[in-house]
């Protein structure tokens, strides 16, 4: 348990949580939405300090991070708790922990020294804040990514983006990629889906990107909610408007949670939304979920040849040189080393 950063003191014990843009207002004993962050006695605390219910080293492309030091292992970590009650997450039985077991809090203790020791133990170039929404765990997260910036660790949060801007401004210091979802392009999916706000999510991919955090962006395609080509090229130029250059990951849907009825995005789904991304201007739209496909490699944008062949989160070969394609000179955007 630590005291909480970003919240104000309000009347009668209450405070406002400003960590995200829910701006919960919590009365003393009471938690926010996430379920982690109480009101003891008018002052806010983290529940989840350091409480850590997953560790792992995965590769960077599971996250998916495809421009950002490809094939490399990145130590992920997470506690449970989320500040979205997304009906099809894949995670839900440790983001909705607290709703599930009536407040219960889980997880086992470690420091933030003890983490970026393990990541170094692992031979990962990066730590990977994942797996629920890591802006609940902010604290930890913050002084993990201070230490990890400081023994020349990079750090990656993969995120859903609803974070306060002077959250953005600060994790900015420390954080070096993120993945941010952009889940739909219409204010009714994320009420309704997520019980959240699309607006936010948008000004926060602007708002990394101006602050020279390398961005990705995922879109989880699901038939029949957010899968048509008009709201698809919505999302695409959207992206393109901020830059060309940002990575669009369109992932496969399975059924999951709450949306046990929606049956699997089809790949020919997947084509679809490629191909728009590609032809409303940006360089590199990839398909997930989807191994063997073709929609996991990266091209050249301007010869078009093969750069980096995928399977999976499996690198076959990587050809691309000191940022640029070895057939005509092009710069690949991207961290690469």
């Amino acid at each position: 348990m630590k005291k909480a950063a970003f919240f104000e003191t309000l009347e009668d014990k209450k405070v406002r949580c400003k960590l995200c843009n829910h701006q919960c207002v919590i009365a003393s004993g009471k938690r926010g939405i996430c379920g982690v962050r109480e009101n003891q006695d008018g002052s806010l605390v983290s529940l989840v300090y350091g409480r850590l219910v997953a560790l792992s080293a995965d590769p960077i492309e599971k996250k998916p991070l495809f421009h950002f030091l490809p094939a490399s292992s990145s130590f992920s970590i997470s506690t449970v708790g989320c500040n979205f009650r997304c009906l099809h997450c894949q995670n839900y039985h440790i983001s909705q922990y607290p709703h599930l077991y009536g407040g219960k809090i889980t997880g086992d203790q470690y420091s933030p020294s003890e983490v970026v020791g393990a990541a170094e133990l692992n031979v990962c170039q990066s730590i990977s804040y994942t797996y629920v929404e890591p802006t609940i765990f902010y604290e930890f997260a913050f002084d993990c990514a201070k230490l990890a910036k400081e023994r020349g660790i990079k750090n990656v949060f993969v995120s859903n983006g609803y974070m306060n801007k002077e959250v953005v401004q600060e994790l900015s210091s420390v954080l070096d990629a993120i993945n941010i979802d952009i889940k739909a392009f219409s204010e009714r999916f994320y009420k309704e889906v997520c019980g959240a706000r699309l607006k936010p999510v948008l000004e926060n991919v602007a708002l990394f990107y101006e602050l020279g955090v390398w961005v990705e962006v995922t879109t989880l395609v699901i038939p029949g909610h957010n899968d048509s080509p008009e709201e698809l090229k919505q999302i695409a130029t959207f992206i393109k408007d901020i830059s060309p250059s940002i990575p669009w990951h369109v992932t496969g849907f399975y059924p999951t949670y709450r949306m046990l009825d929606v049956p699997p995005t089809p790949v020919s789904t997947l084509n679809m939304a490629r191909e728009i991304g590609l032809s409303v201007g940006l360089k590199y739209v990839y398909q997930g979920n989807r191994p063997g496909e073709g929609g996991e490699n990266t091209y050249c944008p301007s010869c078009q040849r093969l750069l980096i062949e995928r399977w999976g989160f499996k690198i076959i070969e990587n050809k691309i040189i000191e940022g640029k394609c070895p057939y005509c000179g092009e710069k690949i955007d991207g961290i690469w080393n």
